[in-house]
Formats: C-alpha cells, structure tokens, sequence
C-alpha cells in the first residue's frame, strides 16, 4: 500500500492519457507547488472520478470510484494570481482504500495498486485477432467523422495491455464506459470491450449523419408570450 495526493475530477483518466488541467482552487495550488518543490515524491498524484457534482466535500467523500489512475505531472506554467496550466500523464490503476482529509491541505489516500491479471490460456492467436478488431473498430469510429484533425493512432509495437486505453483516449467515450475499461482488469476483455464500445459508437454517428434534414427543422421556435 502506498499514499498517494488525491484529485478528484468530473472525467477518468486512463493509463497513457494526456490531462491538462486548470488549477485554481488553493488547496490545489498547493497540490501543484509541492509537486514541483518534489515533496510529493516522483511528481505523482491520484485521480479519482467523481460519481455525482462537480467536487468532493467533507460529507461526500463516498461519491469517488474506488478505482482510479496515477498522474505525473509533465510540465506546470504559473498563470496571474497564483493559477497553474498543468499537463500530466496516465500511469498506472489503483484501488482507494482509505482517504485522509487531516494530514495534507489538499485530499491523501491510501491506495493498493491494481495490475492487470493473466489472461486464462486459449486459443493460437486470440490476441492478434482482438488486436486487430480493436483497430478496425478506432478506424471506422474516425471514419464517421466525429472528430477532425489528425488521429492519435497507436503505434504496431504498442503493448495489448496497454492498447485499448490507447485507443479508447482517442475517442469520445462517456464517463461510465472510461471507468469499466479502467476497472477491466483482463486485457484481453478489455480489448473487445474497447471493440464494442467504438463500434457502437461509429454506428451511432453513421445514423446520426443519415438523418436527411437537420435536426433543426424539427424544432419548435419558442413562443414569443
């Protein structure tokens, strides 16, 4: 078990995912300056995702998810007023054990880190096929023109276990969907769920671009009285 500075955000971070991150709360800014100063060893901090509102206050410390991802902050620019843009990065899952609200200005926990379990033995060449299916499924689901600009597509050599978060970080998935793959921890299920989810979601855009009138002549105008 280790103890890790706690952040709670309305969002889940997945291993290997880019946070950047507006900090002005004060508590926060204290956060940031002890990471910087390397009192928080290794830079390192706990995001949490909350489950309900926008902040945990004393009362409602049991709207966290029990699992959530490390961070280690990247690069800090101190902005007028004692504000901080950050960026961070995913790394690696833990379990919440214990949140002390006493011992830090900003929120500590108790945590008891989360490794991926080994998948059970099957047959030649699973992997290579739920590799493939997942990267099909992120072609198609930029396909449908969610999203412009250039894809984050992950490299051939990029590792299974770390593939889906790859992928499912590139997408506009919903908070519920982020957590389970967070939480998943066969990698092998969590690349056919990461299939699923972006193929349920390029259908979805494919009929939503079907529709032959805008979706505004559908609309009633307000009354005017």
């Amino acid at each position: 078990m280790d103890t890790l500075p706690l952040f709670p955000l309305g969002s889940v971070l997945l291993p290997g995912g880019h946070l950047p991150l507006n900090i002005f709360e004060p508590r926060y800014r204290d956060l940031v300056q002890d990471l910087l100063n390397e009192a928080v060893p290794d830079r390192r901090f706990g995001v949490v995702t909350i489950r309900q509102g926008w902040e945990v206050g004393e009362d409602n410390v049991d709207s966290l998810y029990d699992v959530g991802c490390t961070a280690v902050l990247d690069e800090a620019r101190q902005l007028p007023g004692g504000r901080y843009d950050v960026t961070a990065f995913g790394e690696r899952r833990f379990r919440l054990l214990q949140i002390d609200r006493e011992s830090a200005p900003y929120l500590l926990a108790r945590v008891q880190w989360l490794p991926d379990t080994e998948p059970e033995p099957d047959n030649p060449g699973r992997r290579e096929r739920l590799t493939a299916g997942a990267r099909d499924a992120h072609q198609r689901y930029h396909a449908s023109g969610m999203r412009s600009g250039p894809r984050d597509v992950p490299g051939e050599d990029s590792e299974s276990a770390d593939l889906s978060y790859l992928l499912a970080d590139d997408c506009v998935l919903t908070t519920e969907d982020r957590q389970a793959l967070l939480e998943e921890t066969d990698p092998l299920i969590r690349l056919r769920n990461v299939r699923k989810l972006l193929l349920r979601e390029a259908e979805f855009l494919r009929e939503l671009r079907a529709v032959p009138a805008p979706l505004a002549d559908f609309a009633q105008h307000p009354s005017l009285n």
